[in-house]
């Protein structure tokens, strides 16, 4: 009877607390939000998490659902909604991450709407294993039903009509009426850099983002909504474009430039926030909506409350959200098992030993993990072909992590399997296996010089993913020779095709030879699908760093003639760094050491600051217009 009395009186306060809040025209609610999750099940680094001692490994979902719950749960009890949302990007990384591939298995999804999410908008990587196999996954998921549930956000992502994926329930918009009265207009964006690193969109097509915001909007509002969130997979930059763009969106939860934003990002009256990647933070935000005002006010610095919540070993785990990955990892280490002919039985098996990380993350710079990863490629492509490999090359945005090892007593100095591969695991091939596969096929010296270039004029003009690492070329370079100039007005770049300022061949005797421009003599080049499928679409671009993949009698090869196979199967990116790591020496551990020279890069790729380009045509400008000026002056002083 007293327990009843007590419900009966919370309920009564809590019905009290949202009335007052109505009556007086202010409305508070929480948004609990997450973006960039890739997938990452448990806590990483995996070596380091541990199931009864404080630990530095962060994240997991069975943390993240105990720091909702709790949160939740005291906001409940003081009669506020609370609201939670994921930015995208919820596959691709880890091992985990190869789950879509099979049949019936939706992980994150099923863990999202466990956990209550109230909206998660697509992100690119959801597109890595292309829309039939996201399709596929939905359905497993319990899509389109499981809409009523947790609803999945594509304002601007357009499936064709007879596609699977149009079936799946995917929204524009919604408008989420909270407890207390409040009408939440909700819409999601994938935005431009998002779109150009979709992998395989398929038929799938996207509109502008700017111009389905407005519309959305436009449509919310009419619909009644009192403030409208923007659920975003776009960056920061490009969030705050889209609130001086669209400034009737009151607040954007953001994704994809994997930034946390310790406190939010205010673009006029627009509330922008994001909660960096992997799980690594729960973002929390609390407001209060005047009605009168049309405005919302930031609590949190008021509350004494956090904008983003570390997930770390202090946060007690959920027991049934755990007891659901624990399900998730026994199918994930049975598929392992089969991938790796029984070399590992376990995800969190360790593979190797090290006393330091392999690095990465340098903008436009040589990696120790760039290096790492392109010699092991380099080595795996070698056996399997039985033929010289003279340069292998990998791109910045297909190294998904640093490597690691364990920092703890139990861990020190240990990499595990999903350590490693969290750097390596992305895309899969045709055979439907995870991973995408190695390449092999043969460039001119000239357009090896021609990819150098290519290599450093799109990381220059658009981001650091597009930066190329190698293994068999020491190059030096200028970044600021890359762009000769913008043209007025509309700011087209004019490349120079002049940034490398020197490219060299690497023998495994040390030796070098001078890679040549104009020369044809053929290399054989490794890298992956993926890369190599967009390299000679930049000729489009710019037609003098056009790029033709051959045969080794430099015929003209499709690209999917030219997919590594070893014995009958594709060879894996990952399966190549697993093979190399695990061929290194066995020293302490009882397991194979990571050579002592990874630890610092080699200068494979120095960077050289010379004077720009632009500075020559402008000196010899100056000095033949002198030359005039002097000119001139003579003839006077002679009259």
């Amino acid at each position: 009877m007293k327990k009843i009395y007590l419900l009966l009186i919370c309920s009564l306060s809590i019905t009290l607390s949202a009335f007052s809040q109505a009556g007086e025209g202010t409305y508070r609610f929480t948004i609990l939000h997450t973006n960039d999750e890739h997938s990452h099940l448990i806590p990483h680094p995996a070596a380091d998490d541990h199931p009864e001692y404080s630990n530095s490994a962060v994240g997991g979902f069975a943390r993240l659902a105990g720091a909702i719950y709790r949160i939740r749960d005291q906001k409940e009890a003081q009669g506020e909604p609370v609201m939670i949302f994921s930015g995208g990007d919820i596959l691709g990384g880890p091992a985990f991450g190869w789950l879509p591939l099979k049949d019936g298995v939706a992980a994150e999804m099923k863990l999202f709407q466990a956990i209550g999410y109230d909206a998660i908008t697509i992100g690119n990587h959801e597109f890595d294993y292309g829309p039939d196999v996201l399709a596929s996954y939905l359905e497993a998921a319990g899509y389109p039903d499981a809409s009523s549930k947790t609803v999945i956000l594509g304002t601007n992502t357009r499936p064709p009509s007879d596609h699977a994926l149009s079936q799946m329930g995917i929204k524009n918009h919604y408008i989420k009426k909270l407890d207390n009265g409040l009408k939440i207009g909700i819409f999601g964006l994938l935005g431009d850099d998002a779109i150009n690193k979709t992998a395989v969109p398929g038929p799938v097509e996207f509109d502008d983002p700017i111009k389905s915001a407005r519309k959305a909007v436009e449509e919310l509002q009419s619909a009644g909504a009192d403030l409208i969130i923007s659920v975003n997979h776009s960056g920061v930059q490009e969030d705050r474009k889209l609130a001086r763009e669209v400034p009737e969106i009151n607040i954007i939860v953001g994704g994809h430039s994997h930034t946390p934003l310790y406190e939010p990002v205010f673009e006029g009256e627009t509330v922008i926030v994001q909660a960096g990647s992997y799980l690594s933070y729960l973002g929390i935000i609390e407001f209060e909506w005047n009605r009168g005002e049309q405005k919302v006010t930031v609590l949190n610095e008021a509350n004494g409350n956090p904008f983003l919540l570390p997930l770390d070993s202090s946060v007690e785990p959920d027991e049934e959200i755990a007891a659901k990955v624990d399900e998730y990892r026994a199918i994930l280490n049975e598929w392992v098992t089969e991938l790796t002919n029984g070399t590992i039985m376990d995800i969190t098996q360790p593979v190797a030993s090290s006393n330091f990380a392999l690095r990465g993350g340098r903008f436009q710079e040589e990696t120790t993990i760039g290096n790492y990863i392109t010699d092991a490629m380099k080595q795996a492509a070698e056996t399997a072909t039985g033929k010289r490999v003279d340069v292998a090359a990998q791109a910045n945005g297909a190294i998904r992590a640093e490597v690691v090892p364990g920092r703890e007593e139990w861990s020190e100095g240990i990499i595990t399997f999903y350590d490693l591969i969290m750097a390596t695991g992305l895309g899969s091939g045709d055979d439907g296996n995870p991973g995408y596969p190695l390449v092999s096929f043969y460039l001119t010296e000239d357009e090896m010089r021609r990819a150098l270039e290519v290599s450093v004029l799109l990381s220059e003009l658009l981001d650091n993913s597009y930066f190329l690492q190698f293994s068999g070329v020491r190059m030096a370079y200028d970044p600021n020779r890359a762009v000769l100039f913008r043209v007025p007005f509309s700011g087209t770049p004019i490349p120079t095709s002049r940034a490398v300022l020197s490219a060299e061949l690497l023998r495994e005797s040390d030796d070098h030879e001078s890679l040549r421009r104009g020369s044809q003599e053929l290399l054989h080049v490794v890298t992956d699908r993926y890369i190599a499928g967009f390299l000679p679409l930049v000729g489009d671009l710019v037609p003098n760093l056009s790029i033709e993949l051959k045969d080794e009698n430099g015929n003209p090869v499709e690209l999917d003639d030219t997919i590594i196979k070893q014995n009958g199967e594709e060879l894996k990116v990952w399966q190549a760094v697993l093979n190399y790591t695990l061929s290194h020496q066995v020293q302490e551990l009882d397991l194979p050491e990571i050579p002592a020279r990874y630890e610092t890069t080699e200068e494979r790729m120095r960077v050289v600051r010379t004077l720009p380009l632009w500075v020559w045509p402008l000196f010899i400008f100056v000095m033949i217009l002198s030359v005039i000026v002097l000119i001139i002056r003579r003839r006077r002083s002679r009259k």
